[in-house]
C-alpha cells in the first residue's frame, strides 16, 4: 500500500518510510492512497476474536505485505503483554445504552498505550532490519510523552527526546516521563504551551540540519501514520461487543488533537456502522467551534483541569479536511497556507455539511466538568477523569438516538489528575496502580528549556548518542 501527502506535493512512500518520516516534506500528513473496505460479513466473523487477533485483521491491511503476517503477530502480542486487563480494553455499563471503553489498561495508564507500545516494537523490527539510528522528537500535552517513553525506552536504535509544556501537565504525568532514567530517554520542559512544543516539532521536522550526519528524526505524535491505524482497532472491538455489524454503534471522544476520533471516522469508512461522532472539547474549543458554527479560528490557549486537550492547532484535521475536500492535495495546501497566514479557517458549505452527517460536537467548562466527574460518582460508584468527564456529557448533550449503544472513551485514569477529582469532592488523591505505587518517591531527570528553537536543538544535537 502507498501512502500519499494531504498537500500533494510530497514523495509517494511505502508504509515503512511513512512510519519513518513523520511530517511529509511539503508539511503535510501522510494517509494511505486507498482505504481497506470490510465487508457486513467479514466483520460479522470478527465476532469473538481477542483483542490481538481483531488487532491483525484491521492493521495487516495498511502494511501490504512489508512486515511479514507472523512478525505482525508478534509484535502485536508484545504490544498488548503489558496490559493489566485480559480485555485490553473493556466495556462498563455507565447508563442506559450507554458504556465507557476503558483505553487506560496499559502501562501508562492512558489511551496513547494502544498506538505507542505497539510504534515502539515496529520500530525496533524496521530499524534493526535497516541497521538504521533515529531520534524520536515529540510534543507532548501529558500522556503521549510516558507512553512514546514507554514504548522505546529499551531500543537501541532510537534516542527519545520529548518536550513538554513546563509546569503545564500533572505532577503524575511528568513524573512518569521524567522518572525514566535510560541512557537513551531525554525529557525536555519547554517555557511554553503545547502549540508550542508542537510548532518546534514540526520546525524542527522541515529543517533537520541540526541532527549529527546520518540521522533523521522520527514522528511519535499522532503525526506518524501508525499511531492513528493502531486506535482504529477499539472501534471494531468496542463494536462487535455491542452487537456490530448487525447493529449501529456511536462514539464520544474527548479530543485535542483530532488523533483519537479521526481514528473512528476511518473505522466507519472502512465498514464499521457508526452512526455518529461526539467531538467532546474543554474551554479551547476550536473543534467544537468548526463543526457548530464554521468557526476555525485561533484563540489564547487556556490552561484547563483536563490538560491532555489544551489544544489549539488539532494536527490531525488536516487529515479530515483532505477528504472533507475531495483528496486535493493543492486545495488543501492552500487552504493550510492562508489558515497559517490568517489564523482562521472557513470550511465550504459542502464540506460542512459532509462533516455534520457523521460528527456532532460540545465544549464543556472546568467547572461543569467537575460537576459531571461528582454526579458519576455519587450515582455509578465511577471514577471518570476529566477528559473522560467532556466525553460522557458531551454524549449526553448531542445524542442522537437512544436506541443506538453510546460509547464514551475513558482516555485516561482518573489518578492522573488528582486536582480535578479533589475538586469534584473525592476525599482523597485515586491511589495509582501497584505497579506505579512508588511514583512520587523516584528520581526524575529533565531540562528546562526556553522557548526558543534554537536552545532546544543545541540540546539535542549535544545528547544524541554516537
Amino acid at each position: 500500500m502507498n501512502y500519499i501527502s494531504t498537500r500533494g506535493q510530497a514523495p509517494v512512500l511505502s508504509f515503512e518510510d511513512a512510519v519513518l518520516a513523520g511530517l511529509a516534506t511539503d508539511g503535510g500528513l501522510y494517509v494511505p492512497e486507498t482505504l481497506p473496505q470490510f465487508s457486513r460479513e467479514e466483520i460479522a466473523s470478527w465476532s469473538g476474536l481477542s483483542y490481538q487477533e481483531l488487532a491483525f485483521k484491521v492493521m495487516s491491511p495498511f502494511m501490504a505485505g512489508e512486515v511479514p503476517d507472523d512478525t505482525l503477530r508478534e509484535l502485536i502480542d508484545k504490544a498488548y503483554s503489558t496490559f493489566r486487563h485480559d480485555a485490553i480494553a473493556p466495556l462498563i455499563q455507565s447508563g442506559h445504552n450507554e458504556f465507557i471503553l476503558e483505553l487506560f489498561q496499559g502501562p501508562t495508564l492512558a489511551f496513547k498505550d494502544f498506538a505507542l507500545q505497539f510504534l515502539g516494537h515496529l520500530l525496533d523490527y524496521v530499524l534493526k532490519k535497516r541497521n538504521q539510528r533515529v531520534a524520536i522528537m515529540g510534543a507532548t500535552s501529558g500522556d503521549t510523552g510516558s507512553a512514546a517513553i514507554e514504548g522505546c525506552r529499551h531500543s537501541d536504535n532510537v534516542d527519545i527526546f520529548i518536550l513538554h509544556p513546563y509546569q503545564r501537565v500533572s505532577e503524575v504525568q511528568r513524573r512518569q516521563m521524567t522518572t525514566v532514567l535510560e541512557d537513551n530517554v531525554f525529557n525536555i520542559a519547554l517555557k511554553g504551551n503545547f502549540d508550542d512544543c508542537q510548532n518546534m516539532v514540526k520546525a524542527s521536522f522541515s529543517d533537520q540540519s541540526f541532527l549529527p550526519e546520518g540521522r533523521q528524526l522520527v514522528a511519535v505524535n499522532s503525526i506518524n501514520w501508525a499511531r492513528i491505524m493502531a486506535q482504529i482497532v477499539y472501534y471494531f472491538y468496542a463494536g462487535l461487543a455491542l452487537g456490530a455489524p448487525h447493529r449501529p454503534v456511536a462514539f464520544s471522544v474527548p479530543t485535542g488533537n483530532f488523533g483519537d476520533i479521526f481514528a473512528g471516522y476511518l473505522a466507519s469508512r472502512m465498514g464499521l456502522p457508526i452512526d455518529q461522532l461526539v467531538i467532546g472539547t474543554n474551554a479551547n474549543d476550536i473543534l467544537h467551534r468548526c463543526i457548530s458554527a464554521n468557526d476555525h479560528s485561533l484563540h489564547q490557549l487556556v490552561h484547563s483541569l483536563s490538560p491532555s486537550m489544551d489544544i489549539m492547532v488539532s494536527s490531525n484535521f488536516e487529515r479530515m479536511l483532505f477528504d472533507l475536500y475531495d483528496r486535493d492535495g493543492a486545495a488543501l495546501a492552500a487552504l493550510m497556507a492562508d489558515f497559517k497566514k490568517t489564523g482562521n479557517l472557513q470550511l465550504s458549505e459542502t464540506a460542512l455539511a459532509s462533516a455534520r452527517k457523521l460528527f456532532t460536537s460540545y465544549r464543556l467548562d472546568d467547572e461543569s466538568m467537575v460537576a459531571v466527574i461528582h454526579d458519576m460518582w455519587q450515582k455509578n460508584g465511577y471514577l471518570l477523569d476529566p477528559h473522560t468527564a467532556i466525553g460522557v456529557a458531551a454524549a449526553r448533550h448531542t445524542r442522537r438516538r437512544l436506541d443506538i449503544p453510546m460509547v464514551c472513551l475513558a482516555t485516561a485514569h482518573p489518578a492522573k489528575f488528582p486536582e480535578a477529582v479533589r475538586k469534584a469532592g473525592y476525599q482523597q488523591d485515586p491511589p495509582l496502580p501497584h505497579h506505579m505505587a512508588d511514583l512520587f518517591e523516584r528520581e526524575e531527570r529533565y531540562s528546562v528549556q526556553p522557548n526558543e528553537i534554537a536552545s532546544v536543538q543545541q540540546y539535542m544535537a549535544e545528547h544524541i548518542r554516537r
